[in-house]
This record gives structure tokens, sequence and C-alpha cells, in this order.
């Protein structure tokens, strides 16, 4: 009778571990349906719910109280967003290299100016640690209705003299380093290569000009971005593209994709280009090729026309495709680039780097 009472007692042991088994099996099972992960291009994880129970803690999205930047894509505080870039104009010859803070622009447009040599003109938003900008150059036309797509404060040294009337229209945001006391020179380096501002400097002069610092109502950015953090966008029927010649022939730049980061690495001059003030090489997560049609005034300027329609590049993630660039208006709107089927691109989150090129010398992609 003993035997046999141990041996039942036994088998009940085993019915009830079996059972609590089950039910501790079933509680993973459905907790784990209740959750799963989202991971972010920045490689944090954000658990999303659903059908939470009503006893569960309510699991809070690390982006709260944040919005995507009109000018980058990427997470950027409320009040951040409200407020509208400075669009910087930067030398880019050899005497002025390497420049200050060119690194911590979130987009970079490069053009050609007169004897064959470019400029650059750098957006940043919200940088207000930066102390040392430049060193900044005079004015192009171009440069200042690239800047007007954003509704940027077009900060500059001097102006050519086709540019004159442009800046005197009321609609235009333009500061003059020749005008304003919140600019110096070095003197590590000579004229006219050495004119400097900083973050707190454009802000003083630009609300003393009575400059509104936030959007317009209504206003329609440039660049539409990628919101799906769990994925990099390829531009559509791409091909590969792991070297970018731009082929100006002054500063002979080029571009080199880096697996591992997935941005373009900038190179000028036979080596990397660098801020002065991080040591860090520029690099891009999106570039735009802007084909246009060379003309010029008298006096070898270019008058490059930046309206209408042309031609262009998208270059993202390893990969470029043709695209066709529309802007309807010389100083009003944005310009848009589209694929073939007349879809809309969409960039990746991050830096940006534009180009205008003469359409007699394009670009050269290199797998």
């Amino acid at each position: 009778m003993k035997k046999r009472r141990k041996r039942r007692t036994g088998i009940q042991f085993v019915i009830f571990s079996f059972v609590a088994a089950v039910s501790i099996l079933t509680v993973i099972l459905v907790m784990g349906k209740l959750t799963r992960k989202k991971v972010n291009i920045d490689n944090s994880v954000i658990i999303t719910q659903k059908d939470t129970p009503a006893d569960m803690t309510e699991i809070k999205d690390t982006h709260e109280g944040m919005v995507r930047s009109l000018l980058s894509g990427q997470w950027v505080s409320k009040e951040d967003y409200q407020n509208v870039p400075y669009a910087v104009m930067y030398s880019n010859i050899y005497d002025a290299m390497p420049q200050s803070d060119i690194g911590q622009a979130d987009v970079v447009f490069e053009s050609p100016v007169e004897g064959g040599i470019t400029r650059m003109c750098c957006l940043f938003e919200n940088k207000t640690d930066l102390e040392k900008i430049g060193p900044v150059r005079s004015c192009r036309t171009y440069f200042l209705l690239f800047a007007k797509e954003f509704e940027a404060v077009y900060v500059h040294f001097g102006y050519s003299e086709y540019a004159a009337s442009y800046l005197q229209r009321a609609s235009f945001h333009s500061l003059d380093g020749m005008n304003y006391c919140n600019f110096y020179r070095s003197s590590d380096r000579v004229a006219p290569h050495n004119a400097y501002t900083s973050w707190d400097g454009i802000t003083e002069s630009a609300e003393y000009k009575g400059y509104k610092l936030t959007y317009p109502d209504g206003f329609v950015p440039p660049f539409t971005f990628n919101t799906d953090d769990s994925k990099k966008i390829v531009p559509e029927n791409g091909a590969s593209c792991k070297k970018l010649d731009m082929n100006y022939p002054y500063n002979d730049p080029w571009f080199e994709y880096d697996e591992k980061t997935g941005k373009y690495l900038r190179y000028q001059f036979g080596a990397a280009q660098i801020d002065r003030e991080s040591g860090e090489q520029l690099s891009f997560d999106n570039i735009l090729i802007k084909y246009v049609t060379p003309a010029y005034y008298e006096n070898g300027t270019p008058n490059y026309k930046i309206y209408g329609s042309g031609k262009g590049l998208f270059v993202s993630n390893g990969y470029a495709s043709e695209v066709t660039w529309i802007k309807e208006s010389e100083s009003e709107g944005a310009t848009k680039y589209y694929y073939g089927d007349g879809t809309e691109i969409v960039m990746n989150p991050g830096k940006t780097y534009v180009a205008l090129v003469e359409n007699t010398s394009e670009v050269t992609i290199k797998e």
C-alpha cells in the first residue's frame, strides 16, 4: 500500500509540473504577441504596443516631444523645428582650406563661380554653439535663390554686381558682412579668405534687421524624407555608385561610398575635405545633382537658369538614379526631383549635398 501511494504521489507531481509549464508558456506567447520590437536607424529599440491589457504600464515612444527636421529629416525638438536655417557662403579655394564648422552643415550647395572655382552655400539648423563659421565669401545670385527655397537667412561678405538687385528685394533675408559688425577677420590667413562669423552673431544681426526667424505659414520644404526608421531608401532602378567624380576642373572633387556608415565621404584637392574645428571629414547621406545649361554674364560670372526643368541624379545608399528636377518660379517655391514615372524621390534622413553641374560636363559614376 505504501509503495502504491508513493507512485500516485509521483504521478500527481508530474501532472502538476506539466500544467504549470504549459501555463507559463502560454503567458510568454501572449506577451510576445502583445509587443514587438522596432529598430531605429540610430540602433535604439522602441517597444510598440499591440492590444495592450489595461493593467500593463504604458511604454512611451523615445521621440516624444520631437518632430522631424524639414532640413535633414532627423528627429529634432519641436522648438528647433520652428526656426529657419542660416545659409552661409563659404570660400572653397585651396587657400581657404580647411574651412571652419562646415561639417556641421545639414545641407551643402556647391556651384562654379568665375574662373572655374567653386563656392559653397551651407545651411545650418539650430547649431547654436558654433563660434567660427567660414571663411565667408561674397554672394552669387543662384546661391541666394537656393537659400530662399528654405526661407533661410542668407549670410555673405560682399556680392557680385549682378546679385545686387536681388539682395534689395524685401522677400530675401540677407546679412552682408561688409555692413554688420558681427563678422571678424582672423590673423592666421590673408584677406579675403579670413572673414568669419558665429551663430550668435548671425542671430543678433538678423534680429536687429527685424527678420522673422520662424517658417511662414504654408511653407513647403524642398526635400521629402523617409519616415520609416526600420529601413533605408535605395534610389529606384539605381545603378551601383561607389565613387562619384564631380568633374569640376579647379578643386577636382569626388565622393567615395563608405559601406560601414552608408555615407559618401568628400574629397577635393587630392585629399579628404576636413572640418578645421572638428578634424572630421565631410560626409553625406544624400547627393543631388542638378544639371544646368551653361550661361554667363559678360565678365564671366555664371548666369545659370535654375528654374524650369532639367535632368539630374539622386545618389544615396550606394546607388544612383537618373531624375528630373522641376522648379516653377525663379524666386518662389522649391526645386523638386522626380523619377521617370513621375514619382517624387524620397531621401534618407541625414546630411544632403546639392550641386549645379553644367550639362556639357556631367559627373562620372563608378561602381
